[in-house]
C-alpha cells in the first residue's frame, strides 16, 4: 500500500510488497514483532469472549432440552477447545508462520487443501463471524432505545458498519493501537463477565437457584436427539471460536516459541471458567422459557437483577464485542496477507505500509467481505454455517499434526503433545460433523459447496500457468512460472519452509 513518505533506507515511495512465489525473496516485506504474553492473551480472550456468550446460550439450551445439559455443553466445549489448542500450540512452534491453520495445511498437503481453507474463510467463516459480532454490537447499543421491540434493521446494520469501519482505519494506522486496544476491551469484557459472576453468586448465596437444582436442571421439556446434541455444540462452538487465533500473527508474536504455548495455557481455561459461570449466573435470574424468548440475554438479566444499574449490560456487551471485532479484524487480514504471500491471492493483499507495517489492502478486502455478509442472512443461521465449516477446518488442521508426526518424525518439536490429545479431539470431530448431516443436510451440505467452490478458482487462478498478461497484471503476477507447478512448489517449500529444510 503507497506510503506518503519512504524511510531512509527505502528506494522507493511506496511500500514493499510480498515476495512473489516467482522472486524467492523474503526479506522485503516485514511486520513488527510487537505482541508479548499479555496482548497474545488479550487476542485469545479477547477472540473467544465476543458475541458467542451473549448469543450462543439461547441456542445451546434450545437444541439442549435442560439446563443441566447445556451447562454440561458449555464444560465440554471448552475441554475441546483446550485439546485443540494444543495440538495448534505444537504445529505453531513447529511452523512458525503467520497464517495459523492455512499456513500449515498448505505446508502439509499442498496447495490445494490450503486454498480451499483460505478460500472458505475469506469468503465466509471470517466475515459471517464479524458480522454476527457487529450486529450484536448494534442491537446491544441500540437495545435501551427500543426496550419493547427488536432495534430497526436499517439502524443495526448502519451502526455495525460505521463501528467496522473505524476500527479497520485504527488497525491500518498502527499495530500498536490496534493491540492497545485489544488489551483494553480484553480486560473490559472480563469485568463485564465478572460482574454477571458475582451476581450470579449473590443469587445462589440468597438461595436464588431453582433452575439449577438437579432435579430441575435435569428436567427435560424435550428429549434432545443425537442431531440436537451435535447442533447444541455447534452453537457452543461458536462462542469458543477463535482459540486459534494467534496462531494467525505468529510472525508478529514476541518469543513464539514461549509465549505462544504460555498464552494458550492461560487463556482457554480462563475463559471456560468464565463461560460456565456466566452461564449458571444466567439462571439464577431467569427460568429457561425467559432465556429462551430474550433477544439480548446480558439486558434481561440487568433488568431483573441491577435495578437503576440495568444500564451497565448493554454497555458491558456493547464494549466486549467491539473488542471482538478489532480482534478478528486483526488476525482475519492476516489470513489474507500470507494466502497472498505464498500466490494464492492478489499479490495485492501482501502489501504493507511502509511506516505502519500494516496490511492495508488485507483489512480493507476483510472490511468488505464483512459489510456484504451483513446485508444478508439471519444471524443464528449464519453461526451454523461458520461452526460447520469452521470445525471441519480445525479436524483436517489436526489431522495434518498426525500426517507431520509420520512423514518428518525427525523434526525439532519444542513441544509435542501426546497422541491422545488429537485422536481424542478427532473422535469428537467426526461425531459432531456426521450428526450435524443428519441434523442439518441442507446447512452443512451449503457449507461444503462453499468449500468446494474453491476447486475452480484454484485452477484458473494458481494452477494454470500461461495466463493471458491482462490477467497477470490484475493479479500482480510478474512472469511466468518455468517449472511445473507441483515441481516448483516443492522447490519453493524446502527454500522457505523451517520444518522441511531441518528434515534434509
Amino acid at each position: 500500500c503507497p506510503s506518503s513518505t519512504s524511510p531512509p533506507s527505502s528506494p522507493h515511495p511506496s511500500a514493499p510488497q510480498a515476495p512473489s512465489p516467482e522472486s524467492g525473496d523474503t526479506e522485503r516485506v516485514a511486520l513488527k514483532k510487537e505482541i508479548g504474553l499479555v496482548s497474545a492473551c488479550a487476542i485469545i480472550v479477547g477472540n473467544i469472549i465476543g458475541s458467542g456468550i451473549f448469543i450462543s446460550p439461547k441456542g445451546v439450551l434450545e437444541h439442549s432440552g435442560s439446563v443441566g445439559l447445556a451447562l454440561i455443553i458449555w464444560i465440554l466445549g471448552g475441554g475441546i477447545s483446550a485439546l485443540g489448542s494444543l495440538c495448534y500450540a505444537e504445529l505453531g512452534v513447529t511452523i512458525p508462520k503467520s497464517g495459523g491453520d492455512y499456513s500449515y495445511v498448505t505446508e502439509i498437503f499442498g496447495g490445494l487443501a490450503g486454498f480451499l481453507l483460505l478460500w472458505s474463510a475469506v469468503l465466509i467463516m471470517y466475515p459471517t463471524s464479524l458480522a454476527v459480532i457487529a450486529l450484536t454490537f448494534s442491537n446491544y447499543v441500540l437495545q435501551p432505545m427500543f426496550p419493547n421491540c427488536i432495534p430497526p434493521y436499517k439502524a443495526s446494520r448502519v451502526l455495525s458498519m460505521v463501528c467496522l469501519s473505524l476500527l479497520t482505519w485504527v488497525n491500518s494506522s498502527s499495530v500498536r493501537w490496534a493491540t492497545r486496544i485489544q488489551d483494553i476491551f480484553t480486560g473490559g469484557k472480563l469485568l463485564a463477565l465478572g460482574l454477571i459472576i458475582t451476581v450470579g453468586f449473590v443469587q445462589i448465596f440468597k438461595e436464588n437457584y431453582e433452575a439449577l437444582i438437579p432435579s430441575n436442571a435435569f428436567s427435560f421439556w424435550m428429549t434432545p436427539s443425537v442431531g440436537h446434541l451435535a447442533l447444541a455444540f455447534l452453537q457452543g462452538s461458536f462462542a469458543f471460536s477463535g482459540w486459534n487465533f494467534l496462531n494467525y500473527v505468529t510472525e508478529e508474536l514476541v518469543d513464539p516459541r514461549k509465549n505462544l504455548p504460555r498464552a494458550i495455557f492461560i487463556s482457554i481455561p480462563l475463559v471456560t471458567f468464565v463461560y460456565t459461570f456466566t452461564n449458571v449466573a444466567y439462571f439464577t435470574a431467569m427460568s429457561p422459557q425467559e432465556l429462551l424468548s430474550s433477544n439480548a440475554v446480558a439486558v434481561t438479566f440487568g433488568e431483573k437483577l441491577l435495578g437503576y444499574f440495568s444500564w451497565v449490560m448493554p454497555v458491558s456487551v456493547a464494549l466486549s464485542t467491539f473488542g471482538g471485532i478489532n480482534g478478528y479484524l486483526f488476525t482475519s487480514s492476516r489470513l489474507c496477507f500470507a494466502g497472498a504471500r505464498e500466490g494464492h491471492l492478489p499479490s495485492l493483499l501482501a502489501m504493507i505500509h511502509v511506516k505502519n507495517c500494516t496490511p492495508i489492502p488485507a483489512l480493507l478486502i476483510c472490511c468488505l467481505a464483512t459489510v456484504v455478509i451483513m446485508l444478508v442472512g439471519d444471524t443464528y443461521t449464519l453461526i451454523n454455517y461458520v461452526s460447520f465449516i469452521n470445525y471441519l477446518c480445525y479436524g483436517v488442521t489436526i489431522i495434518g499434526l498426525l500426517v507431520l508426526r509420520w512423514k518428518q518424525p525427525q523434526i525439532f518439536r519444542p513441544i509435542k503433545v501426546n497422541l491422545l490429545v488429537p485422536i481424542t479431539y478427532l473422535i469428537f470431530w467426526a461425531f459432531l460433523l456426521i450428526f450435524s448431516f443428519y441434523s442439518e443436510p441442507v446447512v452443512c451440505g451449503i457449507g461444503l459447496i462453499i468449500i468446494l467452490t474453491g476447486v475452480p478458482v484454484f485452477f484458473l487462478g494458481v494452477y494454470w500457468q500461461n495466463k493471458p498478461k491482462c490477467v497477470n497484471r490484475i493479479t500482480g503476477k510478474k512472469q511466468k512460472r518455468k517449472q511445473p507447478w507441483r515441481q516448483h512448489r516443492l522447490v519453493e517449500k524446502r527454500e522457505r519452509s523451517p520444518f522441511l529444510a531441518q528434515s534434509r
